[in-house]
């Protein structure tokens, strides 16, 4: 099996499932339907391919919290205007984001083909893919690469992606870090709940989502290091 790994990164990142349209609230991690459309943009689906778009539900998915951001709230004010264009009021709307988040994204499926085709759409988007928000594009090295491992595997072995400060302060501190994936990924998993997480159309007339089951765990951080530990390698400072 063939699996895609992605680093979202950057000043502000937004990955709301529960949003209403004055209040736009993001998760603290990403949503499987966010990077649904993120593929979909890649691979040049419009919005009312419905079935191209329900295909990609099909994908195993999984994300690892690299580094905790910071819930911030922006607000943004909206005019209304009557029904013969004249102004009515304004309106103010509050909307939330993560800064300075770090997350490793997994994507799977059984079929490879797919999986390659959708490696390419990243390579090579059709439109512009963004981290929830238009006002968030993805950073230049988004793309970490594509491994033959299952998910859960692939974020075990991948290195820890956060900032340079981040790993500074916390790297004998961090030992484990989150991943929440498809339950279907973990059998008997500590924590499962419901998210409001699988599309059904992205069409502007009327946008559907259903239920889907999450499951948290913790993996061991690869670059942890463990300041009570009796092993000392004299040369680590100096590099290969």
């Amino acid at each position: 099996m063939k699996t895609i790994l992605l680093k979202f990164s950057g000043p502000l990142q937004s990955w709301g499932t529960s949003s209403h349209f004055e209040n736009r609230h993001t998760d603290l991690h990403p949503s499987k339907s966010a990077v649904i459309g993120m593929l979909a943009a890649c691979l040049g689906y419009r919005r009312n391919e419905d079935d191209k778009i329900r295909k990609l539900n099909e994908i195993q998915f999984a994300v690892r919290v690299d580094q905790r951001g910071n819930l911030i709230k922006d607000f943004q004010i909206a005019r209304k205007n009557k029904d013969n264009g004249s102004f009515e009021r304004n309106y103010v709307t509050n909307r939330y984001y993560l800064e300075d988040a770090v997350f490793v994204v997994a994507i799977a499926h059984k079929d490879d083909k797919m999986i390659e085709e959708i490696y390419e759409a990243l390579r090579y988007p059709y439109f512009q893919p963004f981290m929830g928000r238009r006002s968030a594009p993805l950073p230049y090295d988004f793309i970490i690469g594509i491994v033959d491992d299952e998910p859960i595997e692939s974020l075990k072995k991948c290195d820890w992606q956060a900032a340079f400060w981040y790993k500074k302060r916390y790297i004998h501190e961090l030992k484990e870090l989150e991943v929440y994936a498809d339950s279907t990924l973990i059998s008997n998993g500590p924590i499962k709940k419901l998210r409001k997480d699988v599309v059904s159309s992205f069409s502007y007339k009327e946008r559907k989502y259903n239920f889907r089951y999450e499951t948290e765990l913790k993996i061991l951080n690869p670059s942890f290091k463990d300041l009570n530990s009796t092993e000392h390698d004299a040369f680590e400072s100096v590099g290969e």
